[in-house]
């Protein structure tokens, strides 16, 4: 009877140290479950930037696309029109 409590008692414990740290236990699937939600938060934010991204395409294809064409060379590549005055101001430090 005690060697039958014993084995089973052993069995148990193998049963339960590969539930709790085996590749497939529940350490595994843990960090598995971590890395699965820091995916989906990059992923997110990927999908904001691409609809962003997407609306910007959408706009420069749309009617107003030269109003948009114009609007980013004069903010982003710091261009004016024939007869207008650049004034920059440099603030003091």
């Amino acid at each position: 009877m005690r060697l039958l409590s014993l084995i089973l008692f052993l069995v148990t414990l193998t049963l339960f140290y590969s539930l709790w740290f085996s590749d497939s236990g529940r350490v595994r699937v843990k960090d598995l479950e971590n890395k699965l939600t820091e995916q989906q938060e990059i992923n997110q934010a990927l999908q904001a930037r691409n609809e962003a991204l997407l609306a910007e395409v959408q706009e420069l294809k749309g009617g107003a696309g030269a109003q948009a064409v114009e609007e980013r060379a004069r903010l982003d590549l710091g261009m004016i029109l024939e007869d207008e005055i650049f004034v920059r101001i440099v603030p003091a430090e």
